[in-house]
């Protein structure tokens, strides 16, 4: 047992009894495995309609007589004191307490009976384990965010002793810091390298303009994993050939679990083991497997907080070979909040503007990073951060390309600036919509 695992049992999370329980569910065999989650599924929400005063007066005089009876539960319902949500017996100080990010500007507080914080990270370990890394002792060097007070800096630079973690903090990325990161990387023997997509993406390209392959001079390099943002294909290229390792695709929520981790078949394999998701369009219907649907996610194992087809605020496409043991993310297309209006009353994913545009300057070499911001119903702001100025006609190719992708008449004003702004926990948002 080291140090991580030593320490979530002093706090009393029963992790080896989670392990335990997640073999057990690992070995259900698949023609058995939908009857493991209506199962799960039921006792869960059994429980909490027994348990937990703020459910039943959530789930109020509805009939519930087959699962897709159970409303859907949106963040807003959350927001209220966590007190008037927690189950019986539970109270704040026996289960595990959080915070949403608020990346969906929608923030709440959120708790977990110790068992479920610790299938959480039974998870989590498995993941590693996959790829022959033990979490907590696999040396990580960590590009995230850190708090700037100095009790939230000094909690977070004590968890990353106790996990083997070094972090490079990514609120300043200028060449110049990231000259400074590089000599660490050739002194330090980092066995994988963590952290949000669009920090690393902006390493990767510091590399390659620079002609350097990380793996080189930091031998030790075995994995890169990308969180908390989305990953495109041609970044997943560039940070591949300018790390030399391949890349991994985490995908997480923090009220919930670990949704979904690359494995080792290349596969974007769903969590089906401690949650049940499903995809559905906005009348809450299933839709079928290759088409984009709203995830809700249940938390099959949470008794101090239900966490019942919870609408995270994603869209995602089921691939069609998915079974409920093996179901297959086949791509995470945004948030369901990301979605731009324009005057004609058309509605498309916010992203769409930041496809047509990255496929434009990608090749110009001077572009660090950009994001894209609707302003009102015709304008919208394209602001990146570049060595130098963006040439008038790489302007005019995006103008053209999105009036032939999106619309006419658009306004597409462009700013270059020395920084982007991020959020405090130090996430990029690559579209912003201020409708």
């Amino acid at each position: 047992m080291n140090i991580f695992d030593f320490t979530l049992r002093i706090k009393g999370f029963p992790i080896q009894e989670a392990q335990t329980r997640l073999r057990e569910i690992q070995q259900i065999p698949e023609t058995e495995y939908a009857n493991y989650i209506e199962k799960a599924r039921a006792e869960i929400l059994q429980y909490h309609l027994q348990n937990n005063p703020f459910y039943k007066n959530f789930i109020g005089d509805n009939t519930i007589s087959r699962w897709e009876d159970v409303p859907i539960l949106q963040k807003k319902d959350l927001q209220i004191p966590l007190t008037e949500r927690l189950s019986n017996d539970f109270n704040l100080k026996n289960v595990y307490k959080g915070k949403t990010s608020g990346s969906s500007g929608t923030p709440f507080h959120f708790a977990k009976d110790k068992m479920s914080h610790a299938m959480t990270w039974a998870v989590i370990l498995n993941n590693y384990k996959q790829y022959e890394l033990t979490f907590g002792a696999s040396f990580q060097a960590r590009f995230y965010g850190i708090p700037l007070d100095i009790f939230g800096n000094s909690k977070e630079r004590v968890k990353d002793a106790l996990s083997n973690r070094l972090r490079f903090p990514v609120f300043n990325l200028s060449d110049a810091v990231l000259k400074k990161y590089l000599d660490v990387f050739r002194k330090k023997k980092f066995e994988h390298i963590y952290g949000y997509t669009s920090s690393l993406v902006l390493f990767a390209n510091y590399l390659k303009k620079n002609n350097i392959v990380l793996s080189s001079i930091c031998g030790s390099l075995r994995y890169c994993i990308v969180t908390s943002e989305m990953l495109f294909d041609d970044d997943k290229e560039i940070l591949e050939q300018s790390f030399g390792v391949p890349v991994l695709n985490e995908y997480g929520a923090s009220e919930l679990d670990i949704i979904g981790f690359t494995n080792p078949e290349d596969n974007f394999l769903l969590n089906s083991q401690t949650l049940f998701i499903e995809f559905l369009d906005d009348t809450n219907t299933p839709v079928p497997k290759g088409t984009p649907g709203n995830l809700v996610i249940t938390s099959l194992y949470n008794k101090a907080h239900p966490m019942i087809r919870y609408a995270i605020g994603d869209v995602g496409v089921l691939g069609k070979k998915s079974t409920p043991k093996k179901m297959l993310l086949e791509q995470l297309i945004g948030r369901t909040n990301d979605v731009a209006i324009l005057a004609s009353g058309k509605k498309i994913p916010g992203l769409t503007f930041y496809y047509v545009t990255k496929s434009i300057i990608k090749d110009s070499g001077t572009i660090k990073e950009f994001i894209v911001e609707q302003k009102n119903l015709q304008t919208f702001v394209i602001t990146y951060v570049a060595s130098e100025v963006l040439h008038e006609n790489k302007i005019n190719k995006i103008k053209k390309a999105l009036a032939i992708y999106v619309e006419d008449n658009l306004t597409i004003i462009v700013k270059r600036v020395h920084s982007l702004e991020r959020s405090k926990s130090g996430k990029l948002k690559q579209f912003i919509s201020h409708l």
